[in-house]
């Protein structure tokens, strides 16, 4: 039981560790347009983003897919890109008759956060394997590992929903600016990872 919890303290430190801050962006990217209120919503996408990551992260902890790691390094930055760059286009309704279109804008984000899971769940099993390197039984830690994960995750949806319900709700700041901004600066970072990366840098040359 004490190897269960060290993997799944693991697991919490490595998605909310602020040196390896990429993973915290892209569940920023993914709230930056909700509110406290729309907490369901954000726990439906956050569960598509789970199943998309837990998928890769068992199949290549286990050595059932093979990848290059440098590629995964490079997409993940993308991917918060691409994820930060549809909140400046995305609009939430409140006119009852447009339920439809409602329903279809939530439908592609969170099919998005599940192909991007499938992306960071590879990112999440480098890390796992190096813990693991050579031990037979990894089927535990694996569990123990996404668990740690999952809770860290619920951790930073946590913060950004109640930063965002402090300046929206109580200090009555406009929602969109909030989105704005948020989502500028998850841009202008994923941005910059994406150019030091050296893997494009070697694509490049």
């Amino acid at each position: 039981m004490d190897e269960f919890f060290i993997y799944l303290r693991l697991g919490f430190d490595h998605i909310t560790d602020p040196r390896g801050y990429d993973h915290i962006l892209f569940v920023i990217a993914l709230c930056a347009v909700y509110t406290i209120r729309q907490w369901r919503q954000v726990l439906i996408l956050v569960t598509a983003f789970t199943i998309g990551h837990s998928i890769t992260l068992a199949l290549a902890t286990l050595n059932l897919i093979h990848y290059k790691t440098d590629l995964i390094e490079l997409l993940i930055p993308i991917t918060i890109l691409i994820t930060a760059i549809t909140n400046f286009f995305f609009q939430e309704s409140k006119s009852r008759s447009s339920s439809k279109q409602q329903t279809s804008n939530r439908s592609w984000r969170y099919g998005l956060a599940l192909l991007f899971g499938l992306i960071h769940g590879m990112g999440f099993s480098n890390y796992l394997r190096s813990l693991l390197g050579r031990e037979a039984a990894i089927v535990k830690p694996l569990l123990a590992f996404n668990i740690g994960l999952e809770i860290g995750q619920l951790v930073i949806v946590g913060l950004i929903l109640s930063l965002a319900f402090v300046l929206l709700d109580i200090l009555r700041s406009s929602r969109l600016r909030w989105t704005l901004i948020v989502s500028g600066i998850v841009a202008g970072m994923s941005l910059s990872l994406i150019i030091n990366n050296e893997y494009l840098s070697e694509l490049l040359k």
